[in-house]
């Protein structure tokens, strides 16, 4: 199960930079009520996911794998560039990720 809380953290997190960046600045009353709602539900489930991972191993997870869905994101539906150094970086955080989960931490 904890890879499931982890996997529903990390769609809600991505659910909370999409609706963070239309929020502008938190000028627009529904982008803004998603991102703190989307906030929330992706801090519950981290949490539950942190009951059996540690903590340090966790974060790193969530937060790296999101933050690559965000880029393939903002790529496919959002006309933002991917060049070299940016694929490199997401090659590094996926690298990071498999060593954490190699290290037999979660």
């Amino acid at each position: 199960m904890n890879w499931l809380y982890l996997g529903i953290a990390v769609i809600f997190e991505v659910v909370v930079a999409i609706s963070a960046g239309n929020a502008k600045g938190f000028t627009r009353l529904w982008w803004t009520v998603a991102t703190l709602v989307s906030g929330a539900i992706a801090t519950y489930f981290l949490s539950l996911a942190l009951l059996t991972f540690d903590v340090g191993v966790g974060y790193a997870i969530w937060t790296s794998v999101a933050g690559v869905l965000i880029v393939v994101l903002g790529m496919l539906f959002f006309g933002q560039s991917l060049n070299w150094k940016k694929s490199l970086g997401i090659f590094l955080v996926i690298g990071g990720v498999v060593g954490l989960r190699l290290s037999g931490a979660a």
